[in-house]
């Protein structure tokens, strides 16, 4: 998510680096997303129209940018209390890279088979801080979801940085919801992105919400990490969100194997910080006032110390 901060303490320095960021993303959209020119399967070698297609790929994991991707995953596990940079969420994690969206929008085939070879590899939580408004092929996403539900792995995906109410304002991809079924992924978790301070501007200005299709909030704005070449940079969005809830539920997983991916996502849910109060979001593009109620199912921000006392009971 790229925007201005409206912060009257902003130094030169740091409107440039915004600016700097501003442009990049700007640069990137016009010459990946929005150019028609670009083929992206030049490095994966694959014929784009097999669905099925689950042998391509590439060992280059950095491909043009790593900067997001490290970002992530120094949130979940940043080697904790060595003085350098950040403390991830977990201690002792391991990471899989698996790179399945090209500076491009992502596809449904590359969705897939990402899940399906991360749970092959042996993950036990899968970070998915990514998202689209438009699945063209999303029988065979949720064929990976089915497969990565039956292997018991729980699925964290980021909600988006639309700033749109996903119950009323248009669907957005993966999701938990099977096509043609009335049945959801039961291990999945859809991460909104929570602002510093507690009053009305909780929910971050950009973060997709839902009272039925977002389940838990977590901190997305100002989070500094792990950024290629040693180096670390503050970020905001539902993408660095959804890795503090990865982050937990590698803490309770690593704590207590037996618990199952549906419990690690009950306890999570039931563990959050209750918001008493109303918060601001944008319904149509009209800014309101709701009760946090209504832009989440578990109507609060995950807190993990109150998750793992939970977790000790179960």
């Amino acid at each position: 998510m790229n925007e201005f901060k409206k912060d009257s303490t902003l130094t030169l320095e740091g409107f440039r680096t915004q600016l700097s960021d501003v442009i990049k993303h700007q640069k990137e959209q016009y010459d990946y997303a929005l150019n028609l020119s670009f083929d992206p399967r030049d490095l994966v070698g694959d014929h784009i129209s097999d669905i099925k297609e689950n042998t391509y790929g590439s060992t280059d994991v950095m491909g043009p940018d790593a900067s997001h991707g490290s970002h992530v995953s120094g949130i979940i596990g940043a080697v904790r209390h060595n003085g350098i940079g950040i403390d991830g969420v977990a201690d002792h994690v391991k990471i899989i890279n698996v790179r399945a969206i090209p500076n491009g929008d992502e596809r449904d085939k590359d969705v897939a088979n990402a899940i399906i070879y991360a749970v092959d590899q042996g993950a036990r939580i899968i970070n998915m801080s990514f998202g689209k408004r438009y699945s063209p092929n999303k029988d065979r996403v949720d064929e990976a979801v089915r497969y990565a539900m039956s292997k018991d792995v729980l699925l964290i995906h980021a909600a988006g940085n639309d700033g749109l109410d996903l119950d009323n304002e248009g669907d957005y991809f993966p999701n938990k919801f099977y096509s043609n079924s009335r049945d959801t992924a039961q291990a999945w978790l859809n991460v909104g992105a929570s602002n510093a301070q507690d009053d009305e501007k909780l929910v971050a200005s950009f973060s997709n919400f839902g009272k039925t299709r977002v389940d838990v909030f977590a901190p997305g704005v100002g989070i500094y990490s792990t950024m290629p070449g040693s180096n670390y940079k503050a970020l905001d969005g539902t993408s660095m969100a959804a890795p503090v809830v990865s982050g937990l539920a590698a803490l309770i997983r690593s704590y207590y194997p037996k618990l199952t991916a549906v419990q690690v996502k009950e306890i999570i849910m039931k563990s959050v910080v209750k918001v008493g109060h109303d918060v601001q979001v944008k319904k149509k593009k009209v800014s309101v006032i709701v009760p946090f109620t209504e832009v989440c199912i578990s109507g609060g921000i995950v807190n993990a110390y109150e998750a793992l006392k939970l977790a000790a009971r179960y």
